[in-house]
């Protein structure tokens, strides 16, 4: 619902290159409070902070940059107090809690940023839900002034809704009646799936531009309460240390998330256990992940001990970082190949510490964070290739990688004329591969690999806990193909050189169609059904034309539409 600062229709402007590490001495737009188990998260936007020159961030609106505040502010919470039981997510302005992405901002943007913008910002909002559900950490939104747009739907990701009662502010979802776009963050999935309103009211509140307020809003199931502004702040404070009384949380001292140690060259980009080699002719990434030198500590309390350093949470703020540089940053690079490589023993040790240990809240937190990133991997357009070969290191939490990959190659044998005597590749799948780190259809990634096929499930599962080489890794069904030193770099040069040669479009559908296969979630259908129309309709001339109405949007002129139906 955010108002352009000027009619004219804004030329599409390149990107600039996005930086996701912030820490709350540079916030621009948030601030974070807390005070005992309670921490309030304030959204006070600097108009001017915009990442991009074209567009003031007013009425509380937001870009990139402000979710890209609101992500750390998530992961600081989980991480740094876990004396954190409840969080308030409120506004700053009066009477205005967020007027939801910035129309300007989406009306200058090419198509490429609208998407990254929509996906991460559906991520933020998901990792609000898993610290929810998984953390012991209650987010409610006190919705200080109206929620429009992108602004009701971060109060959707919320556990619960609260709005002020002052005969003016409401909650809308104005996308289809103002910009002829949808909301682009998940809402019209949540009002239905999460909040459950009936589908005839969900039609009306979609189509209503000035959306709903009090007890109308309470009704339906929009919000769950209203509260008269001279009690709001008691009323929801009260209600914050309610939810708390429940909290699993633990208390005691956290994990601050120091700055990573990552360097950034035209070809290379380099962090202490993952490395990534930019191959622009070939439009292509190799990416490497090192597994840990050294044995895991000796348990929960050691392990919390090391904090940042403690690998698998080093590697997955590592990993999480690579995957959202490159997917913001370097669009052409559409094949990204997937290299895990050290002491499969070690790994293996931190792998059962996880298992072990997952009832503890750092090492739980750490699991979260791992599911997370792999998430992420998932829903990622590129195209995935894992290559396994003699000194690779898939197994366990590592195997994840090569399961969330498009397709596996694995080099049965040794590089003869290389390293004759080499140890051959193998892989290990550990009770992780099932269910601890499940995709956001809610499988694993076995499960999903195998879907409708039990017995070969069952095979699978069968081999957990055995090393399995390249023979025995192909008859179980977990690498594309097998293939010796003699065939092998010239099949994966030519597997790669092909993928290069494909539509980068056609790709990107033919991939999430097979990836997501099995039951549909809420997950699922914001990155799935809802984020492909709203690509779609983003490119469409009604919207995103001359004459759309996200760029007429504020000049007093309605967009003009092609009324067909396609």
């Amino acid at each position: 619902m955010t108002v352009l600062d000027e009619p004219t229709a804004p030329e599409q402007t390149a990107p600039p290159v996005v930086d996701f590490a912030t820490d709350p001495s540079k916030y621009k737009h948030w601030t974070l409070a807390t005070d005992g188990e309670i921490a309030t998260v304030t959204l006070k936007v600097d108009e001017d902070g915009g990442l991009v020159p074209g567009y003031q961030l007013k009425m509380n609106s937001y870009d990139l940059g402000v979710d890209i505040e609101l992500y750390d502010i998530v992961q600081r919470l989980r991480f740094e107090h876990p004396e954190v039981k409840s969080v308030i997510l409120t506004g700053g302005l009066e009477r205005m809690f967020c007027a939801g992405a910035n129309i300007r901002m989406l009306a200058q943007s090419p198509h490429s940023w609208k998407v990254n913008f929509c996906k991460f910002t559906n991520e933020t909002r998901n990792g609000i839900e898993d610290a929810t559900e998984n953390s012991g950490q209650t987010w409610i939104a006190a919705l200080n002034g109206t929620a429009a747009g992108g602004g009701y739907e971060v109060a959707l990701a919320c556990d619960e809704i609260i709005l002020v009662d002052d005969n003016s502010s409401t909650v809308s979802l104005p996308e289809v009646p103002l910009l002829g776009v949808l909301p682009g963050t998940g809402g019209l999935t949540r009002v239905v799936d999460k909040r459950h309103v009936r589908k005839d009211r969900a039609d009306m509140f979609a189509t209503k531009s000035e959306g709903y307020r009090g007890d109308t809003a309470v009704q339906w199931g929009l919000i769950d309460s209203t509260v008269p502004r001279n009690a709001f702040d008691e009323a929801v404070t009260a209600r914050a240390h309610e939810r708390a009384a429940s909290s699993h949380r633990p208390g005691g001292p956290g994990v601050a998330l120091t700055p990573l140690d990552r360097q950034i060259t035209d070809t290379e980009i380099t962090y202490p256990h993952l490395s990534a080699t930019l191959d622009r002719a070939g439009r292509k990434v190799e990416i490497t992940v090192h597994a840990p030198t050294d044995a895991p500590p000796a348990d929960a309390a050691a392990a919390l001990a090391q904090g940042v350093d403690y690998w698998p949470l080093a590697v997955s703020r590592e990993l999480d970082d690579l995957i959202l540089h490159l997917r913001t940053n370097e669009n052409l690079l559409g094949t990204w190949v997937l290299r895990v490589v050290g002491d499969a023993g070690n790994a293996l040790a931190y792998d059962a510490q996880l298992l072990e240990n997952g009832d503890h809240w750092f090492v739980g937190e750490v699991r979260h964070y791992y599911k997370r990133v792999m998430k992420r991997l998932d829903v990622t357009s590129r195209s995935l290739i894992a290559v396994i070969e003699p000194g690779s290191a898939f197994v366990g939490l590592l195997a994840e990688i090569a399961l969330a990959a498009d397709r596996q190659y694995m080099l049965d044998g040794v590089y003869e004329d290389v390293d004759p005597d080499a140890a051959p590749a193998t892989i290990r799948l550990t009770a992780s591969n099932d269910g601890v780190y499940p995709m956001g259809n809610g499988l694993s990634r076995i499960e999903s690999r195998f879907w409708g096929r039990e017995h070969d499930l069952a095979a699978a599962r069968a081999s957990i806990g055995s090393d399995l080489d390249a023979a025995a890794a192909d008859t179980a069904g977990l690498v594309t193909m097998a293939l010796d030193d003699i065939d092998f770099d010239d099949e994966l040069r030519i597997v790669l050189q092909e993928r290069a040669a494909l539509s980068p479009d056609s790709l990107t559908g033919m991939e999430a169609n097979h990836r997501f296969v099995g039951p549909e979630t809420m997950e699922t259908k914001i990155f799935g059904r809802l984020t492909a129309w709203q690509n779609w309709i983003f490119i469409r001339p009604n919207a995103s034309g001359p004459d759309g109405a996200l760029r007429r949007y504020g000049s007093g002129q309605r967009g003009e539409y092609d009324f067909g139906r396609v």
